[in-house]
């Protein structure tokens, strides 16, 4: 039995179908749940992750099988499976990531995406380059990684890139991309609230008011 069919097996085993329907509904019916909650789910696939964590490489056979499966939790284990991952990840795999990020596209899957591009860039600056062009593509999906990938890295934040991004991905109403580029804001004026000041001042009014009211909540 397949690693994808073993662990088949377990989630149907704690299928929760009334559960299933509230997160059904939670996702604007977008998908089709299992109905297990989220720290179960980890808890039945935790020893696999182990297990997978000392492999050479990356199984991206497996990981399209995640993502070709209609239950969600698939694709919860495929960008989790990637994050636990993220020593075998290299450049070379973001072109599969990004075909992740345009597959079955919605917040839940394409923020944790984001973060395993971050963790690449952190240990290749080729996808700084590869991010500016993300940010001026159509796919709204794609433009949010970019603008959300250098979320976690506080003070290692290339401030010269996060600002480029921000102005190409500025002027749409596209809630997505305005809640994305507040969050970014948001998230990096905790490590430095002069900086998203600035920005604030010479950009708002290109800003969406969403953008502005989420990059503003812990500045005093």
């Amino acid at each position: 039995m397949s690693k994808y069919e073993t662990l088949k097996k377990l989630f149907e085993t704690h299928s929760n179908p009334e559960r299933a329907i509230s997160m059904s509904k939670y996702m604007k019916d977008q998908f089709s749940f299992y109905g297990i909650a989220a720290l179960d789910r980890r808890n039945l696939y935790k020893d696999f992750l182990k297990t997978e964590k000392k492999q050479d490489s990356i199984d991206w056979e497996f990981i399209n099988q995640c993502y070709s499966d209609a239950h969600r939790e698939f694709q919860y284990l495929a960008y989790e499976y990637l994050l636990a991952m993220k020593k075998q990840l290299s450049f070379e795999d973001i072109s599969s990531v990004k075909a992740l990020v345009k597959k079955k596209s919605w917040w839940d899957t394409v923020d944790f995406l984001a973060q395993v591009v971050g963790n690449i860039a952190m240990k290749d600056s080729r996808v700084d380059a590869l991010m500016l062009a993300w940010s001026q593509e159509e796919n709204i999906w794609v433009r949010r990684v970019s603008i959300l990938y250098q979320l976690r890295f506080k003070e290692k934040t290339n401030t010269t890139q996060l600002e480029q991004i921000l102005l190409n991905c500025l002027g749409t109403n596209e809630f997505f991309i305005n809640k994305a580029i507040g969050w970014a804001l948001r998230e990096y004026s905790k490590t430095n609230p002069d900086w998203v000041r600035t920005f604030l001042e010479n950009h708002q009014a290109q800003m969406a008011n969403l953008s502005i009211r989420e990059a503003s909540k812990y500045l005093s």
